[in-house]
């Protein structure tokens, strides 16, 4: 199939659900509040929390702690370059991968794309990628109820990492199974990495990590595993968790005020372009998940899949049109928003 024009336009070409139908909702202030955060402890369920999921987070962010102080007073540069670039790699498996390709189908890949994505994505360590991309379309179909695997009516505890630690929510479960998943089903390199997902994320994401510093440049085991492996790899968890958390709660709502998504620039920085949430929610097919590809919104990603469009690894790149994005700011935004390419054409 030939490559088409990344302005290709696909205006009723979503995902099964993924036109998405809200309440009108407040977005609530984020409050730390002793009281009702004990209060809620007590109306928790305990039966369903998923304790053993409390212990790994809890020891996570204690060898976490330790990383980072071997971070600033131990490791090697070396060890510190080579986890930044393990944090690169993850996060584009889970934005450009997970994310794009496998849950949106924004654009498509060629085989040896798709098997980089799915290196990157192992080394993320976030459930593979048929668990992954099933939740999320989940998540865009049924957002904010029930259904929605980390709803951001639950709380921003909840939505951020809580619901990695609760019995999902059986509306979740029947809703997933109803999904049309046959696009993951024939993917190769979907169905061998969650065939062989275990052996393979202990030695992408831990393993080798540790094992390359401490052969190639002799950096202390301890030191590598730390920062090079817990370290980078609690990091990359949070920030993916900030889109489903802070993203929902927090920034602006220019294309459709009445739903929890929201643009926050300080997520998009950290996940490589991610953080333009309400765009997102609105039209969620779009490569790009903003406005502007590249530079202008800090998104890395688009770039990454621009320049794989420009060699042959990418194609079919789906997006929306300018007079899209203005019907639909008109019809359920803020009217009075000047969209960035209106901004950019008056430089």
């Amino acid at each position: 199939m030939a490559p088409q024009a990344p302005d290709q336009v696909l205006k009723d070409d979503l995902l099964e659900g993924e036109e998405e139908h809200h309440d009108v909702l407040e977005v609530r202030e984020i409050n730390i509040d002793i009281r009702k955060i004990l209060s809620d402890l007590r109306n928790v369920d305990w039966s369903k929390v998923v304790w053993k999921n409390v212990i790994l987070f809890f020891l996570l962010h204690i060898y976490s702690v330790y990383g980072l102080y071997e971070a600033i007073f131990v490791a090697q540069w070396k060890t510190l370059a080579f986890s930044v670039v393990l944090y690169f790699m993850a996060a584009l498996g889970i934005t450009m991968g997970a994310h794009r390709l496998w849950s949106h189908r924004s654009f498509k890949a060629t085989l040896p794309l798709r098997i980089i994505l799915g290196v990157c994505q192992t080394i993320a360590f976030q459930n593979d990628i048929y668990e992954w991309a099933r939740d999320h379309r989940v998540h865009h179909k049924y957002s904010e109820t029930d259904a929605d695997p980390h709803n951001a009516r639950r709380g921003f505890f909840f939505s951020h990492m809580g619901w990695l630690m609760y019995r999902k929510h059986p509306s979740v479960i029947e809703k997933g199974r109803r999904l049309d998943l046959s696009d993951l089903e024939k993917d190769i390199v979907v169905i061998l990495q969650r065939k062989y997902y275990l052996p393979l994320v202990v030695t992408m994401c831990f393993v080798l990590p540790t094992v390359i510093p401490w052969m190639m440049w002799e950096e202390r085991f301890i030191t590598a595993l730390m920062v090079a492996g817990f370290l980078r790899y609690t990091l990359v968890l949070h920030v993916t968790w900030f889109v489903n958390s802070l993203a929902h709660w927090v920034g602006s709502k220019p294309f459709d005020k009445n739903i929890y998504p929201s643009q926050n620039s300080v997520v998009a920085y950290l996940s490589l372009g991610e953080g333009w949430h309400n765009y997102h929610h609105v039209f969620p097919w779009d490569y790009r998940t903003a406005e502007f590809g590249g530079l202008i919104n800090y998104n890395i990603t688009s770039l990454a899949i621009d320049l794989c469009s420009k060699v042959g690894l990418a194609y079919d790149l789906r997006t929306v049109t300018p007079e899209m994005i203005d019907r639909r700011i008109n019809r359920t935004g803020d009217p009075s928003y000047v969209p960035i390419y209106v901004k950019t054409k008056t430089k």
